[in-house]
């Protein structure tokens, strides 16, 4: 137990660079109360409770301001940074060394039984206000855009952005341990604004062909004069 507390301190301080002292980290850190009251509602949750792990994940709500489900299997490593209206679901599933930023939600769709969750590989990254919704996986070492909302699954090595989400980067740097996991969430590429420079590029070309054009045609009414 204490080593996985070391390890979850030690997380914070490899991810969020105003983390100073072992106490702040330890008083001052919500992110890691939800994590640390979300595993002791998963025990008993696995062991057939209903009431108390509930209780318990709303507790954290009231405290944290982060939604676990008691059912969601978080792996080691997760990183919560600020965590403010953080909503993960009853059959998500959250790999290894995952960032999640505030407002994040791993929902579902439907009221659909079983598995209606997304699962989230390992070394991914889900930035500020990001929707994933539905039963399919992120893949590895992915990072999901601010404010997008992801509704079909996401191949490894993937940064995705827009509503809905559309994958814009893919098979890049893989990530190899926790020291180079990515956290640059803000440097994401704008699709609608490479659709915009597209469209000037072609405006650009069809100008200097119609200038082409005129060019000869007042050179054959020049020689037909």
């Amino acid at each position: 137990m204490f080593s996985r507390i070391k390890k979850d301190i030690k997380v914070v301080f490899e991810r969020d660079p105003a983390a100073r002292t072992v106490w702040e980290v330890l008083l001052c850190y919500p992110g890691l109360h939800a994590i640390w009251l979300h595993r002791i509602g998963h025990y008993f949750f696995k062991r057939g409770f209903v009431v108390l792990p509930r209780m318990i994940s709303n507790l954290a709500r009231f405290i944290t301001g982060i939604e676990i489900h008691p059912g969601a299997t978080i792996g080691e490593g997760l990183f919560i940074d600020h965590g403010t209206g953080i909503v993960i679901g009853e059959t998500a599933e959250v790999g290894d060394n995952v960032t999640l930023y505030q407002g994040v939600t791993l929902g579902g769709t439907g009221k659909e039984k079983g598995k209606r969750h997304p699962t989230i590989g390992n070394n991914v990254v889900v930035a500020s206000g990001a929707k994933v919704l539905g039963s399919f996986s992120v893949g590895d070492n992915s990072k999901i855009g601010a404010g997008s909302v992801v509704l079909k699954a996401v191949p490894p090595n993937s940064t995705v952005v827009g509503i809905p989400g559309q994958v814009v980067w893919h098979n890049g740097k893989k990530v190899n341990g926790l020291e180079d996991i990515d956290l640059e969430h803000d440097d994401l590429p704008d699709p609608v604004q490479e659709m915009m420079q597209c469209l000037q590029r072609n405006m650009f070309k069809m100008e200097e062909r119609i200038s082409q054009l005129e060019e000869e045609l007042e050179k054959r009414d020049i020689k037909s004069l």
